[in-house]
């Protein structure tokens, strides 16, 4: 395994950076879908809070497998094999 080019140290710093980007907008997007009809509707605090917590949960999820998918798919391009 060789060093990496400086060209190679950008491309993972700037696909690390879409994938964080791209996986707190997708976690934003969900927990707005979950948690959104208790903003929209007059719901108890119970229902509030189990949106918000449902929300949450997901929306880590969402996150954390966006972010993987990202960067695992950038580490299995062939022409980062270094051939």
């Amino acid at each position: 395994m060789g060093q990496r080019t400086q060209a190679d140290r950008d491309a993972i710093t700037i696909e690390i950076g879409y994938a964080v980007f791209s996986g707190c907008f997708a976690a934003a997007v969900v927990f707005g879908a979950v948690y959104g009809p208790a903003l929209a509707f007059a719901l108890p605090d119970s229902a509030r809070l189990a949106l918000k917590l449902t929300g949450a949960v997901l929306a880590a999820t969402v996150f954390l497998l966006r972010t993987a998918h990202v960067l695992w798919r950038f580490a299995r391009h062939p022409e980062r094999d270094g051939s």
